[in-house]
């Protein structure tokens, strides 16, 4: 059984979790192909990536920072280090 270390709340079975995603931060005030590149591609290269996950039995939310090529988890990340400022779009009348 693979286990997944967090350092939250200790070593529990990989089933447990949800894996969410890479964080990444959006472009703001980009064109078109800017956008495009950032929804459709992803760099996917091996190494520390920040990524989101999600605990079913506690329905806990948190940030990894985990090693992809090792698969070991190197950190908790507090989401204030991740956290973006929202661009304000203007919605036409």
């Amino acid at each position: 059984m693979k286990l997944l270390d967090c350092p939250g709340i200790g070593k529990r079975p990989i089933s447990e979790f949800d894996y969410v995603g890479a964080v990444r931060i959006p472009p703001s005030d980009a064109d078109e192909a800017t956008w495009a590149d950032y929804v459709f591609n992803r760099d996917n290269a091996p190494g520390v990536m920040r990524e989101r996950w999600y605990h079913r039995p506690t329905g806990r939310w948190f940030i990894l920072e985990r090693n992809t090529l090792t698969d070991e988890v190197v950190g908790l990340v507090d989401p204030a280090d991740v956290r973006y400022k929202e661009p304000n779009y203007e919605v036409p009348a």
